[in-house]
């Protein structure tokens, strides 16, 4: 049998053990409470500001059909006439990349979203490029190339395009002695990009899908 003295004190450590896990389950539990109370606090600072990012988007998305739309329908024309690319030229431009640049109303339209997507360069380039390959006067194709250089390809150029720096070097081997086809490489690299990145999206964007919508009558 245990002493008096000793039955008190296995008590006292029993009541101790009892205190310190009722405060060990009351911390966690607090700590429930306050990570729940954070967490909830945090999705609604988040949800104004997903809300604001939706309502851009869509304010973006409006601007660029309406300033699609806005366009001057020819160089020569003195008023601005909407464009109104038809049902069958939309599906064409969905077909290929290729249909919808050697479209005049689907290069605009494609120009305006990569305008909003940060990387007009590379379809400027593209049409630079296709400008320089029709030109046949020797003087004028070096001036033209040393212009594209400068503009697209140097490094830190204003408007420079994503080439690594061995396609950089063929560009710069080609332009000792400028032809029609000098650029011909990083153009088909361009191309390959937005083929692949721009255009997608471009066809899954509020843009193309207004302006199906807007062909069809709607």
């Amino acid at each position: 049998m245990l002493s008096y003295k000793a039955a008190r004190a296995e008590r006292t450590n029993m009541l101790d053990l009892f205190d310190t896990d009722t405060h060990t389950l009351a911390t966690m539990r607090a700590a429930t409470i306050d990570t729940s109370i954070e967490g909830l606090i945090y999705s609604k600072n988040l949800e104004p500001a997903m809300e604001k990012d939706n309502m851009k988007r869509t304010w973006r998305s409006r601007m660029l059909f309406k300033n699609f739309l806005l366009r001057k329908a020819s160089h020569g024309t003195a008023r601005r006439n909407p464009y109104r690319p038809t049902a069958e030229e939309l599906n064409q431009w969905a077909e290929s990349l290729d249909n919808l640049l050697n479209s005049k109303c689907g290069l605009i339209a494609f120009r305006l979203f990569m305008e909003s997507e940060y990387c007009v360069e590379n379809v400027e380039f593209w049409v630079a490029c296709e400008e320089f390959r029709k030109i046949n006067s020797r003087s004028k194709l070096r001036s033209k190339a040393k212009r594209i250089y400068e503009e697209f390809i140097k490094e830190d150029s204003p408007k420079e395009v994503n080439l690594d720096f061995h396609m950089k070097e063929t560009v710069d081997r080609c332009l000792l002695l400028p032809t029609q086809t000098s650029f011909q490489a990083a153009q088909n690299k361009v191309f390959f990009l937005m083929e692949h990145n721009s255009y997608p999206r471009f066809l899954e964007s509020e843009l193309y899908s207004n302006l199906c919508k807007y062909a069809e009558g709607e």
